[in-house]
C-alpha cells in the first residue's frame, strides 16, 4: 500500500492537485484525521510493508450515520476526491459514499486474498504469495528429514487464491481450497498411495476458509484413517507482512497513478484495476457483487503434478 500512496502523491502534484492523507482508513475519516502529503512525505516508503498511514476497522461506516458523518467531513474539508485502497468492506463504503455525497470516489483493490473481481491481481497478494512460498519450501526440509505428512494452512479469507497458486509453486501434494469439495477418504488415500509409491514426505496446503472445517479437524480425520504422525502449521498474519516484491510494487504504483487520471478526468465510483496487462474500471458495486473465478487451468493441474 506504500508504493501506492506514494505513486498517488506523486501523480497528483503532476496534475497540480494537493493530496491529504487519512489516518486508519474510515475511523480516521470519521474522526478528522488528515495529514497533509507533499511529495516528498513519502519518500523511502517503498520498500516498506503494511501501510504508514494504518488502518482499522470501521463498524460505524455500515451504518446510514456514519456514511453521513463522512460525507459532511469530505464536505467540510471541501476534498474532491477520495482514493481508497482496500476490498470488499472498504468498496461498499465506498459505493455509499459515491452514490449519496458530493465527492468524486475512486477504489484501488488492496487484498492478499485476491478475491475482488475486475482485477486479476491486488496489491500485496504477490507478497504474501511469496512469503508463504518461502515457509513452505522450509517446511518440506523438516517434512523430508522426518518424514512426515505436514498440513500447512494459508490464509486466504473463504477463498483459495493464495493456496492453489503456492501450492503449486511449492509442489504440494493436495490442495484444499473452498471452491473444491474436501473428501476426507479420497484425501487419505491420496497420502497412502504417495507413501506407498516411495515418497518420504506428504505436503497438504489447506486454505483457511476451507469447506471440511479447517486444517485441524482435516488433519484430525486423516490421522483416524491412516494412523500416520503428521504436524499442523498455521501460517496466519506472517503473510500480511514484509518488505513487498518488485511485482507488487509496479503494480501498486500503476494503479495508484491509474487513480489519479480517473479522478482528474472526472471519473468516480469506480475500482482500477489490471486485467491482461491493461489498466481497466470497474464499477464498484460490481465489485462488491460478482465473484471472481479461479483460473480453471490451475485447477486441473493440481492432480496433474501430485505424482
Amino acid at each position: 500500500m506504500n508504493a501506492c500512496i506514494r505513486a498517488v502523491v506523486r501523480c497528483a502534484a503532476r496534475h497540480g492537485v494537493k493530496v491529504e492523507g487519512i489516518r486508519q482508513g474510515y475511523r480516521g475519516l470519521l474522526e478528522d484525521d488528515f495529514i497533509e502529503l507533499p511529495p516528498r512525505s513519502v519518500a523511502n516508503i517503498l520498500q516498506r510493508g503494511g501501510t504508514f498511514l494504518e488502518t482499522a476497522r470501521c463498524d460505524e461506516m455500515k451504518t446510514p450515520e456514519g456514511i453521513k458523518k463522512a460525507i459532511h467531513i469530505l464536505q467540510q474539508r471541501d476534498v474532491g476526491g477520495l482514493i481508497l485502497i482496500g476490498g470488499d468492506g472498504t468498496f461498499r463504503g465506498a459505493t455509499a459514499l459515491a452514490q449519496e455525497g458530493d465527492v468524486k470516489v475512486i477504489g484501488i483493490p488492496g487484498s492478499i486474498d485476491n478475491d475482488i473481481y475486475g482485477t486479476d491481481y491486488s496489491i500485496g497478494f504477490d507478497t504474501a504469495l511469496n512469503t508463504a512460498l518461502d515457509a513452505i519450501d522450509k517446511i518440506r526440509d523438516t517434512a523430508g528429514a522426518l518424514e512426515r505428512t505436514f498440513f500447512v494452512e494459508v490464509m486466504g479469507r473463504s477463498r483459495g487464491f493464495i493456496a492453489l497458486d503456492v501450492g503449486i509453486a511449492s509442489g504440494a501434494e493436495n490442495i484444499l481450497i473452498p471452491e473444491v469439495e474436501t473428501r476426507i477418504e479420497e484425501l487419505a488415500r491420496d497420502i497412502r498411495n504417495s507413501f506407498e509409491r516411495g515418497k518420504k514426505y506428504h505436503i497438504v496446503v489447506v486454505a483457511e476458509g476451507d469447506d471440511a472445517g479447517g486444517v485441524f479437524p482435516i488433519a484430525q480425520q486423516v490421522w483416524e484413517r491412516l494412523g500416520l504422525d503428521y504436524r499442523v502449521c498455521v501460517l496466519g498474519y506472517i503473510q500480511r507482512g514484509g518488505s513487498p516484491t518488485a511485482r507488487d510494487r509496479i503494480l501498486a504504483s500503476k494503479l495508484g497513478s491509474a487513480a489519479v487520471d480517473a479522478l482528474v478526468a472526472g471519473k468516480t465510483g469506480y475500482m482500477v484495476g489490471e486485467i491482461k496487462g491493461e489498466i481497466t474500471l470497474t464499477p464498484l458495486r460490481e465489485t462488491c457483487e460478482k465473484q471472481k473465478e479461479l483460473d480453471s487451468n490451475s485447477l486441473k493441474l493440481i492432480k496433474v503434478l501430485a505424482v
